[in-house]
């Protein structure tokens, strides 16, 4: 670094201004090496900006490579074409500066198209060498070894990992296309995208330990919103049939591989439809997702094979099979001696609800690994779904899980609020108990239901854990470009 400075002293010295304010290019590098048509040598002059990802120098002459955000291209330095001054500027390069180069294309003996650079401009110094890797050809392949193995820096300078390894730029161009797909999908099926509050003076839609701030102007306490649920649900008592909204939540809980505190989530609601009606609009957003991905360009992972309709199990019967018991009918001290048996933590702090819920993620979840839907959950575990029609013990819900994890969620949406504040008192008991992760009563969302909510079907998808899925991801960290981590200790 101290060399870097000193040579960015000796930039300015010459009267050279190393950090530009732009820089007119007119060819991507890609776009660049295209523009050289196959059999023919010598090509228009193009103007090219990136950073420069190899040197090598041979007196009179340098050749060098720069990268930008659609690969890389050859660069050739001639000190006769330069002229000595500008020429002797290249000395005071290094790799990671980011240049901008101008002059005709020509291929080389080689056959790599190349610029035969005949004005360039220092766009940015690099201060801080990147952790760039070696290349060798390898049966005539180039094969790339990082220089960047600390996954936990990499985690921490997302920058710099993306800076210096094309594929993890390509995964999340993969992600963001997923995110786009979607989209799409939802608008042609006549959704609209909304935005609902992030801080909330009341928090719901899930059970989880919120994040909690103090507005000093209003002098009041606010939670960091767990769902985009109940604030959606407003909107379709309001007029709006079909919402959704893509956007980050906030549970203040664990970090492991596939959770962190703030997350990204797709929540939509339809009026009029139940859950039977969101089990094929969430195959069919599979399928989009899916073919967003594998259709990234540069993208090369294998993206799992979507093919609905997915299979269909019952939430009671299944976690019968794994326990060998009725569930429903077992004391709590048999299901926490379950628990124990299958290795869920802190099973002494478990009651009711959670410990069915706890029981179910480590007996049956966790070995589903191809997409499957498991229908109807019991009355205590959906305290937002409707009654299942003939079976008021159960509740018209489904998850859909895939690689051992949950990805969607989604229920015949409670629209009876007399039924709904019954059940949002017994959550205000258990939270009164001393749990944590219960919501308290939202008694504006009670009122706006009063107005009289549709029938409705509502659904909510991981969108980190299900990129995760599509692009065999085994750590949420590799899917967030910003994962919360621990303050790095002084001298990190």
């Amino acid at each position: 670094m101290a060399a870097r400075r000193e040579k960015l002293a000796a930039l300015r010295a010459r009267g050279v201004e190393p950090f530009a304010y732009s820089y007119d290019r007119t060819h991507h590098a890609a776009d660049a090496k295209r523009a050289l048509l196959e059999g023919i040598e010598e090509g228009p002059p193009v103007k090219v900006a990136g950073r420069i990802v190899s040197w090598r120098a041979h007196g009179k002459t340098a050749f060098a490579h720069v990268a930008d955000a659609s690969g890389r291209i050859q660069l050739y330095f001639r000190r006769d074409a330069l002229g000595e001054d500008r020429f002797s500027l290249l000395a005071l390069l290094d790799l990671g500066d980011l240049l901008g180069v101008e002059g005709p294309l020509f291929r080389t003996k080689t056959g790599e198209v190349t610029i035969r650079v005949d004005q360039f401009q220092v766009l940015a110094k690099s201060l801080r060498p990147l952790p760039f890797g070696k290349e060798e050809v390898v049966d005539g392949q180039t094969v790339r070894h990082s220089g960047f193995t600390d996954i936990e820096q990499r985690y921490r300078q997302r920058y710099a990992d993306l800076a210096v390894n094309p594929e993890v730029r390509t995964l999340f161009t993969a992600r963001s296309r997923m995110v786009s797909a979607t989209r799409s999908y939802l608008e042609r099926e006549g959704f609209l995208e909304v935005e609902t509050p992030i801080l909330q003076p009341v928090y719901g839609g899930a059970f989880a330990r919120p994040f909690i701030t103090h507005h000093n102007a209003l002098d009041m306490p606010l939670f960091l919103r767990i769902a985009d649920e109940l604030y959606l649900k407003r909107l379709v008592v309001g007029g709006f049939e079909r919402v959704y909204e893509i956007g980050r939540d906030f549970r203040n809980e664990g970090i492991d591989r596939s959770h962190n505190p703030e997350f990204t989530m797709l929540e939509f609601y339809e009026a009029f439809a139940d859950y039977q009606v969101m089990l094929d609009r969430v195959e069919s957003l599979l399928v989009v997702a899916a073919r967003a991905v594998s259709e990234t360009p540069g993208f090369e992972a294998d993206v799992p094979a979507i093919s609905p309709p997915f299979p269909r199990l019952e939430w009671v019967p299944s976690l019968n099979r794994a326990a060998g018991v009725d569930v429903l009918a077992a004391s709590e001290q048999e299901l926490r001696n379950l628990a124990s048996r299958a290795g869920v933590a802190r099973v002494a702090e478990l009651h009711g609800p959670a410990l069915l819920d706890e029981l179910f993620q480590s007996l049956v979840e966790s070995e589903l690994a191809e997409p499957t839907f498991i229908l109807d959950y019991p009355l205590a575990l959906s305290p937002l779904a409707k009654p299942k029609r003939g079976n008021p013990a159960l509740t018209e819900r489904f998850e859909l899980f895939a690689g051992g994890k949950e990805l969607a969620n989604a229920f015949s949406e409670l629209n009876d609020p007399d039924d709904q504040r019954q059940r949002f008192e017994v959550q205000a008991e258990r939270r009164a108990a001393g749990d944590a992760e219960a919501p308290d009563l939202d008694e504006d969302y009670l009122r706006a239901m009063e107005y009289g909510m549709p029938p409705m079907g509502g659904v909510g998808i991981g969108v980190d854990r299900l990129f995760m899925y599509l692009t065999g991801t085994h750590n949420i960290r590799d899917a967030i470009l910003f994962p919360t981590l621990r303050p790095e200790k002084d001298g990190d």
